[in-house]
C-alpha cells in the first residue's frame, strides 16, 4: 500500500549530456559512473539514500534538507576539484535542485509533486550549481550560513503553482567547512556564529490497547512538530527522524545525542471510554532533568478538535520553559565563549528581571549580539522591546528618542526576518507607541498568524488597543484571556493580568478590574504598574487612603512617576486611568 511521507529529494542532471555522448560515448559513460559513484558515497555520508538512476540522473532522498543541502554542497565541490584537471569542454558537471515536500512511497521508489518539483528546480539551476525550494529555504537558513540569491516565484513545467526559489553560492572555504565538523563554517560571519537549539519530537505512545487510536496518538506529535517549527529560535527534527524510535524503549539522553539536539519533548495516549488522558513531559538532554510535565484528561466528543486544543496547549506550555532553560544556559557561559544566540538569551534573562539596571544591561548585551552578528533578527527586535520597555518603565528621561530606536530597531528585524513572530511582534509594539495603530495592528496580528500560541503578541495586540484608544476593548478582553490560557506560567504573565485590569478600568467594570490588578501586584515580578491600577481602582471608589497607600507602593518602585510622563506617553487614552492617579495624589 503506497505510503504518503515529508521528504527533502535532490535532483542531478549532468549538463550538456548528449553533447559529451556525441563526442565520445565510451569516456561520457566512464565518466558518468564515476561521478555517481562520487555522488552516491556523499549521499550515504549524508545520511540519504539514492532511489533514482535514469538516463544521467541521480535522485535521491534525505529525511531533512539541511542534510541534503549539506551533501549538495559536498559533491559539488569534489565534482569541481575532478574537473579542475580536465579541458573545459570534457568536463562532467551537475545541476542540482532540491525540494522537501510531500511524495507518496511504493516499494523503493518515490513519487508525486515533492520529487517532480526538485526535477524541475535542477533544470533552471547554473551549471555546476545549486537551486532550492522556497520549503527547503524556510528550513534551512537559520542552520547553514551559506549565501542565497532570491530567484523569485518559478513557473515550473506540469507544476500547478508557482514555486518560491532560490540558489545556493558555493563559496569553497565557507561551504568546505561548511560539510565538516558540527556544520557551520567558522569563517562565514565570526569566529563565533549564531547557533540555534534543538529539539525532537518522539512519537506518543498509545497506551490504549487499541490500534485504532494509533492515528491520534501519532496526530498529537506530528502537529506538535508543526507548531514548534513555528518559534523560529528553536529547530525541530523532522517528523521522519524521529518516528524512527515508535515503538522503541529508548534512554532519551541517548536519542538526543543520536539526533543532535537539546531537548525532547515525550508523551503517552491512553483512551477509556469515552475520556482520554494524554502526558507530555519536556526533558534537558544534557542533564536528562524534567522541565515541565503535564496531564491533560478530554472527553473526545470530537477527536480532530481534541487533537488541535492538546497540541496548542503543549506547544504554548513548553515554549515559556524552553526559553527559561535557555536563559539559564546562558547565563552560565562566560564572556569568552558566547556567541550571538547566547548574548541574546543572556539579555532576555535580564529583561525579566525588570529593573532600571537589568533592562540597562539587556540593551547592553543586545548591542553586543548585533555587533558579533549584524543580521541576526532576534537581537534587533530584543534591543527595540527593550526600549519600549524603557519607556513604559519610565527609565528614560527621553521616550521620543527611545521610541524612535525601538522603531528603527522594529524596522530592521522585520527586514532581516519577516516570518520571524518575534520580529513582528516588536514592530508592532514599536509602531503602537509611535501612535501608527493601523500599523500597529497589522504587525501584531501578522506576529500571531506566523504563531497562533505567542502569549505575548495577543498582550501586545491588547496593549496597543489601550494605548491609542484603537479597538473594540472586549475584543481587547478577549485577547488577553487568551494569552492568559496559552502561557499560564509566562515570566510576564503579571503584566497579562494587569493589562486586563486596565482594560476593565477602561469598561467601569472598577471591582473586576481591582480583582485583576491584586491577582497582578501578587506576583514576585510584578511592575509599579500593577500598584498603579490599584491606586486607580481605590481611588475611582472614593478610598483615597487605600489609593494613596498604594500609590506610594508605586512611586517606591520608580519615584520618577509623574503626571507629565503619563501626558506625554499615553494621552487620552488612559485619561480614566490618569484622572484616578491625579486624584490619588499623582503629581
Amino acid at each position: 500500500m503506497a505510503e504518503r511521507k515529508l521528504s527533502a529529494i535532490l535532483a542531478a542532471d549532468v549538463v550538456g549530456f548528449s553533447r559529451l555522448m556525441g563526442e565520445n560515448e565510451e569516456r561520457t559513460l566512464k565518466t558518468l559512473t564515476t561521478c555517481r559513484d562520487i555522488i552516491a558515497s556523499h549521499v550515504l555520508e549524508h545520511r540519504g539514500r539514492v532511489f533514482g538512476s535514469a538516463g544521467d540522473s541521480v535522485i535521491a532522498e534525505f529525511s531533512s534538507p539541511v542534510e541534503a543541502v549539506r551533501c549538495a554542497v559536498a559533491f559539488q565541490n569534489t565534482l569541481r576539484d575532478r574537473n579542475s584537471s580536465v579541458a573545459e569542454d570534457k568536463r562532467m558537471m551537475f545541476r542540482v535542485g532540491i525540494n522537501l515536500g510531500d511524495v507518496i512511497a511504493e516499494e523503493d521508489n518515490l513519487y508525486g509533486d515533492g520529487v517532480n518539483v526538485a526535477a524541475r528546480l535542477e533544470a533552471i539551476a547554473e551549471p555546476g550549481g545549486i537551486c532550492i525550494s522556497g520549503t527547503t529555504y524556510d528550513h534551512i537558513k537559520n542552520k547553514l550560513t551559506l549565501e542565497y540569491g532570491e530567484l523569485g516565484e518559478q513557473a515550473l513545467k506540469n507544476i500547478a503553482e508557482p514555486v518560491a526559489a532560490f540558489s545556493v553560492r558555493l563559496d569553497r572555504e565557507v561551504s568546505e567547512q561548511l560539510v565538516q565538523g558540527n556544520g557551520r563554517p567558522v569563517g562565514a560571519v565570526d569566529a563565533r556564529p549564531t547557533v540555534r537549539r534543538a529539539i525532537a519530537v518522539l512519537p506518543f505512545e498509545n497506551m490504549s490497547g487499541d490500534p485504532e487510536q494509533e492515528y491520534f496518538s501519532d496526530g498529537i506529535s506530528e502537529d506538535i512538530i508543526s507548531v514548534i517549527s513555528r518559534y523560529h529560535w528553536l529547530s525541530v527534527i523532522a517528523r521522519n527522524s524521529s518516528f524512527v524510535y515508535k515503538g522503541k524503549a529508548v534512554d532519551v539522553r541517548e536519542v538526543a545525542r543520536d539526533l543532535e539536539v537539546d531537548y525532547v519533548l515525550e508523551g503517552s495516549v491512553r483512551k477509556a471510554g469515552s475520556r482520554v488522558r494524554i502526558t507530555a513531559q519536556l526533558i534537558e538532554a544534557e542533564s536528562g532533568g524534567h522541565l515541565w510535565t503535564e496531564r491533560y484528561d478530554r472527553d473526545l466528543d470530537d477527536i480532530f478538535a481534541l487533537q488541535d486544543e492538546i497540541t496548542e496547549t503543549i506547544a504554548a506550555s513548553i515554549e515559556p520553559e524552553l526559553a527559561r532553560s535557555e536563559r539559564q544556559r546562558a547565563r552560565r557561559k562566560t564572556a569568552d565563549n558566547m556567541d550571538a544566540w547566547d548574548l541574546f538569551q543572556q539579555a532576555q534573562w535580564q529583561m525579566y528581571q525588570f529593573s532600571e539596571e537589568n533592562v540597562a544591561s539587556a540593551i547592553s548585551l543586545y548591542q553586543q549580539a548585533i555587533d558579533l552578528d549584524g543580521e541576526f533578527a532576534p537581537a534587533q527586535a530584543g534591543i527595540s522591546v527593550a526600549y519600549l520597555v524603557q519607556v513604559i518603565s519610565n527609565f528614560s528621561d527621553e521616550p521620543k528618542s527611545r521610541i524612535e530606536a525601538a522603531l528603527h530597531h522594529g524596522e530592521r528585524a522585520v527586514v532581516l526576518d519577516d516570518q520571524d513572530p518575534f520580529c513582528r511582534y516588536a514592530l508592532g509594539r514599536a509602531c503602537a507607541f509611535s501612535f501608527q495603530p493601523a500599523k500597529a495592528e497589522r504587525e501584531l496580528k501578522r506576529a500571531i498568524d506566523l504563531n497562533p500560541s505567542y502569549a505575548q503578541a495577543y498582550h501586545g495586540l491588547a496593549q496597543s488597543y489601550l494605548m491609542t484608544g484603537d479597538g473594540d476593548w472586549e475584543v481587547s478582553l478577549q485577547l488577553l484571556n487568551d494569552a492568559i490560557r496559552l502561557s499560564p506560567s509566562d515570566p510576564l504573565l503579571w503584566a497579562f493580568e494587569q493589562m486586563k485590569g486596565g482594560v476593565l478600568l477602561n469598561l467601569e467594570r472598577d471591582d473586576e478590574s481591582m480583582e485583576w490588578y491584586q491577582k497582578a501586584a501578587g506576583h514576585p515580578n510584578a511592575g509599579f504598574w500593577a500598584f498603579l491600577g490599584l491606586a486607580a481602582c481605590h481611588s475611582l471608589k472614593g478610598e483615597q487612603a487605600e489609593a494613596k497607600a498604594e500609590l506610594a507602593r508605586a512611586l517606591e518602585m520608580n519615584p520618577g512617576l509623574s503626571k507629565a510622563y503619563f501626558d506625554e506617553t499615553y494621552p487620552d487614552a488612559m485619561s480614566r486611568f490618569k484622572n484616578a492617579l491625579v486624584s490619588a495624589g499623582l503629581k
